[in-house]
């Protein structure tokens, strides 16, 4: 599963933070919109919407600038099919999750003859770790924010993780926070900071640090992938999650992918029924 992936569902399990992170505001109440905009879905990495009182909250995550059709039209074309769709103000956030090459241009707009159109980009490498690390809904991102000295960030990303109290939340940020920080960080290193007991003991953390093990790398793939399609279709009935289970390696990667253009649970049939065949 992608960087990104993990992103979309930390802000669909997490809402009102990230929206008081980027909104600068804790909303009354928030809702994450379970829609398609249109007939033919638009390709994306990970797209996360949210409705506050309002207003519309767009929340593209990515790792690479590149995108074909370019991210600039494909937030135009967003915008477009969420006004259409609410009439109400939206705000548009793309945060970049991976450092670009120093001379790459970041476009923050669509610009074509009469045609302009805005939008705001996050670099988390330029983000202050303190928004971060006070709050365990956010503090796998503090592994990507700004710092002069990485290791010591990571050290003190591991330290918060593990004054989180309850064991069941402790492994579950260990093992967001673990995959995220391996965009930035070695695998020796997260091996190092992060080795206690209940962080061993994480699906997804066995995954990042297992020696290219296959069975490893499937069985974290496939946990990350049911959560995805809980929060996307709702909860899965156990027939359909024991052939999700019995999917091979790749299938489960194409499903990472084909969820994004899920609704309902009826998509998540459909998609089965075909790979079947």
């Amino acid at each position: 599963m992608a960087f990104d992936n993990l992103c979309k569902l930390l802000s669909e399990t997490y809402p009102d933070r990230f929206a008081t992170w980027l909104l600068g505001e804790t909303p009354t109440s928030i809702e994450v919109l379970k829609t398609e905009l249109s007939i033919e879905p638009i390709r994306a990495d990970s797209v996360t919407f949210l409705s506050t009182p309002g207003r519309i909250l767009h929340l593209e995550f990515q790792v690479k600038i590149e995108t074909t059709p370019p991210l600039s039209l494909r937030m135009l074309d967003y915008w477009v099919r969420l006004y259409r769709r609410y009439r109400l103000p939206i705000t548009q956030v793309v945060i970049l999750l991976k450092p670009v090459a120093e001379a790459t241009e970041i476009e923050s707009e669509f610009n074509f003859e009469q045609t302009r159109h805005r939008y705001r980009v996050v670099r988390m490498w330029e983000q202050d770790p303190e928004i971060f690390l006070q709050d365990p809904a956010l503090l796998p991102l503090a592994t990507l924010a700004a710092t002069t000295n990485p290791e010591q960030l990571l050290s003190r990303v591991a330290k918060q993780v593990s004054m989180i109290e309850t064991i069941e939340q402790r492994r579950e940020v260990a093992a967001r926070t673990q995959l995220l920080a391996g965009l930035k960080f070695e695998k020796g290193l997260i091996r190092k900071l992060f080795r206690g007991e209940a962080m061993r003991e994480s699906v997804i953390y066995q995954e990042i640090l297992e020696e290219g093990r296959q069975e490893g790398r499937q069985e974290g793939e496939l946990a990350l992938l049911l959560k995805l399609l809980t929060r996307r279709v709702g909860t899965l009935p156990p027939e359909l999650q024991m052939q999700i289970q019995a999917l091979p390696l790749t299938q489960i990667e194409e499903l990472g992918e084909a969820l994004l253009d899920f609704s309902e649970l009826a998509d998540l049939v459909a998609w089965l029924q075909t790979s079947q065949q």
